[in-house]
């Protein structure tokens, strides 16, 4: 349903159940929960009695919306590294959400209307599921409103909410909280709202001075991708000889993993996405060591 959703309803899905195997070629190929966002999968592929696991994107703590991640037992396991840095720990997810509230009932009382960035697909779903709509009313950007839809189409529940044009046309803003995705930032979308204190939700809030650059009021840590911790626990669990790191900081990962005594290496992707756009990996690099 999110492919759907993001792709057109036009498209032809092959759907395949978690841990069914099927025959390709010399090879038994199954898809297992990756806990990155609904649907989200890694691959474990066998051949000969040696196993691969490439795990895509992938997060260790609950969430809600989605299959928890599943750790595979494997040969090789290729792991993404998107926030593999020592610097990144993420926070109980029911601390962040009680931070969310509590910026969420003093903007109210300062007459400003909340507006919480994230992004459309996953990680909105998994801060609207944990909204407490008995503060005010829960508004989405048009762009989070339809993965949503997908989600509940999957069965996944969420607090009441409406979009924008649901809303009378003269309407007191400052008891929502408005869900939007980081495009909206400075357009003329989000200055309807009037006075408003802004905030983004993800993993780089992290990093000393992102808010600023950002341009935000506040800076909530939530990501949907593994962090420290939970990159290094997921190596050791999945009992691999060989670990190959793509996708972030591979470099740093695979150099710590093979003074770990383990078989590491840093595989080149041709997609950098967030790090290249947002976190300039240069300097968090040297501010690691």
């Amino acid at each position: 349903m999110i492919l759907m959703s993001r792709l057109g309803g036009h498209i032809t899905l092959d759907s395949w159940e978690y841990g069914q195997p099927r025959k390709m070629n010399d090879a038994w190929v199954s898809i297992h929960p990756a806990g990155h966002i609904l649907g989200s999968s890694q691959i474990r592929i066998e051949v000969d009695g040696k196993v691969a696991v490439v795990t895509g994107d992938y997060k260790r703590e609950q969430d809600p919306t989605c299959a928890p991640f599943e750790c595979v037992e494997c040969d090789l396991l290729v792991t993404e590294s998107t926030f593999g840095l020592p610097i990144f720990k993420w926070p109980p997810f029911s601390d962040v959400m009680d931070e969310i509230h509590a910026w969420w009932r003093s903007n109210q009382s300062h007459g400003k209307t909340s507006v919480l960035l994230a992004y459309a697909a996953g990680k909105a779903q998994r801060l609207l599921s944990s909204l407490d709509a008995s503060i005010g009313p829960i508004v989405l950007h048009g762009a989070i409103k339809y993965p949503t839809e997908a989600y509940r189409t999957s069965g996944i529940s969420f607090p009441p909410y409406r979009t924008v044009q649901e809303f009378p046309t003269k309407m007191d803003w400052s008891q929502c909280l408005v869900l939007a995705v980081p495009g909206a930032q400075g357009t003329p979308w989000i200055r309807r709202f009037g006075d408003v204190s802004i905030a983004m939700a993800s993993g780089w809030m992290a990093v000393r001075g992102m808010k600023r650059r950002r341009g935000v009021d506040r800076g909530f840590v939530v990501s949907d991708h593994v962090d420290w911790r939970g990159l290094i626990h997921t190596v050791d669990e999945s009992k691999a000889s060989n670990v190959w790191v793509t996708h972030g900081f591979s470099n740093v990962v695979s150099r710590y993993l093979t003074e770990q005594g383990k078989q590491a290496q840093p595989l080149a992707t041709q997609f950098l996405g967030e790090v290249e756009q947002d976190s300039e990996p240069g300097n968090l690099e040297e501010s690691s060591q």
